[in-house]
């Protein structure tokens, strides 16, 4: 199931969404046909509910959203960028383990 503090982001909306947030935002770039990306789906809806409110946490779906992916050179997915103050902090590509991604948010907050 998944959480609702899992946000989708768009091409239209990340600007907004994304890099005008006051708090960091960790985003999972991923397609339906991604098997990886279903496999770290519920980790990256733990990680949401875990961080709610410290951080936002949300989805670019590439297949629907293709300005977004090509703008920060994701090749390969799922591919999670964090952002912070509307740059790019760090990231990280493929299916990580959580402590991989706690380690990765610890360095925004």
């Amino acid at each position: 199931m998944a959480s609702e503090n899992v946000l989708a982001f768009t091409d239209a909306n990340f600007d907004r969404d994304v890099l005008q947030s006051d708090i960091p935002v960790l985003v999972d770039f991923w397609a339906t046909w991604c098997a990886p990306c279903k496999a770290i789906a519920p980790l990256v809806d733990t990680v949401a509910d875990e961080y709610a409110g410290k951080i936002k946490v949300g989805k670019v779906n590439v297949d629907e959203n293709q300005a977004t992916p090509g703008k920060y050179g994701v090749r390969g997915i799922p591919t999670m960028i964090l952002f912070k103050n509307g740059a790019v902090l760090d990231q990280v590509v493929g299916a990580v383990p959580k402590s991989q991604l706690d380690a990765l948010i610890a360095k925004a907050l």
